[in-house]
């Protein structure tokens, strides 16, 4: 692919013929240290997980908290009468689901929108920018109008989703060839407009509440059924992107040298698309539209790790797994969940998208 030349390029380049450190972009991490980053965000990761189960509209201490559950998973004969009605209700039914939620949904995102800017080499890609998210929506909103289960609205999700990213690459592969990245974030802007368009429409004859709680992005309704429904789509998603990582570091050579190297780039293209296509939607199925999320994670996994994506990928999901999760316990523990967290997302991820823009004026992934 042709059009936006970026310096990830010589990353990826260096990282096979052995370049040394200072010809690769800036990092935060110094690069032999760089494998240590997604190991220190899983442990953080866990620690937030425990954090995020004790705040709230009923906040505990860790160690009450840890003494609820471990009677709720293990109890001793009566034990749980020495907690209250609401303490094993928050810990039983409310907080692990929302919290598991809310950190698989971030994870997935951040994973998805990784492989779509590797794969376009363009920082500017995202699954909110190239339509899948409001195709995604609105399979989702019509299956929610259809009063379909979870597995219904998952399904129909999907084939939205794959549907407007399929649109999107259609639409540029018309207007340009399909080989210049600017046409195809402009193709993807009008096919989610049009998609987004559908959703308004569809929200005017269905469910009109429901809907509408669904598509501003909100964790309230969680439980472990909508757990089940995203976690098996996005660990098997990550999976299979994990195990396409060195193709997709050749893919982001270019597509001849990719072919070159015996990089099948049609089907590899493909394969990456239905992939992500499939976490977000498994993501917007449960919990709505979290906007921006899979557009600024991987910009500041880039920053911490650098483009290679056999440390870039769980980087970046650990970290959209950590900042989701922030935002989910901020509204919890702040204005006690009345804030949508999709709304939350787009507040914070604009002006980081804007400031991160200026930052890399005329340098590409972040070169020096």
């Amino acid at each position: 692919m042709t059009g936006m030349s970026l310096p990830i390029t010589t990353q990826d380049s260096n990282l096979k013929q052995g370049g040394s450190a200072a010809q690769t972009p800036r990092m935060l991490i110094p690069h032999k240290y760089a494998w240590t980053a997604p190991f220190l965000l899983a442990a953080a990761l866990l620690l937030a997980i425990v954090a995020s189960l004790c705040v709230g509209a009923y906040p505990m201490t860790p160690f009450h908290a840890a003494r609820v559950l471990l009677h709720l998973l293990w109890p001793f004969g009566h034990g749980l009468a020495q907690f209250n009605l609401k303490e094993i209700t928050v810990m039983k039914i409310i907080r692990p689901p929302r919290v598991l939620l809310a950190a698989l949904a971030g994870m997935g995102l951040g994973i998805s929108g990784t492989a779509l800017q590797g794969m376009m080499r363009n920082p500017l890609v995202g699954p909110d920018i190239v339509g899948v998210t409001s195709g995604a929506a609105f399979g989702g909103v019509v299956a929610i109008t259809l009063d379909l289960p979870p597995a219904g609205i998952i399904v129909l999700a999907f084939v939205g989703g794959l549907l407007a990213m399929a649109c999107t690459f259609g639409l540029a592969k018309l207007a340009h060839g399909g080989n210049n990245s600017m046409i195809l974030i402009l193709a993807g802007v009008f096919i989610g407009a049009l998609f987004l368009a559908l959703v308004g429409l569809v929200e005017f004859y269905g469910n009109v509440f429901r809907i509408r709680d669904w598509i501003i992005g909100s964790f309230v309704n969680a439980d472990w059924t909508k757990v089940a429904s995203i976690a098996i789509p996005t660990l098997f998603g990550g999976a299979v992107l994990m195990a396409l990582r060195w193709r997709m570091n050749l893919l982001s050579l270019g597509d001849m040298d990719a072919k070159q190297l015996g990089v099948n780039v049609s089907v590899l293209r493909w394969t990456v698309i239905a992939v992500v296509s499939l976490i977000v939607s498994a993501q917007v199925a449960v919990s709505g539209i979290v906007a921006w999320v899979g557009l600024v994670i991987p910009h500041c996994a880039r920053m911490l790790v650098g483009p290679d994506h056999r440390r870039l990928l769980p980087t970046a999901g650990l970290m959209g797994a950590l900042f989701v999760l922030g935002l989910d316990d901020l509204t919890r523990s702040i204005v006690h969940g009345g804030l949508p967290v999709g709304s939350l997302t787009a507040i914070v991820g604009t002006p980081t998208v804007c400031f991160l823009l200026w930052k890399s004026q005329g340098k590409g992934w972040g070169r020096e």
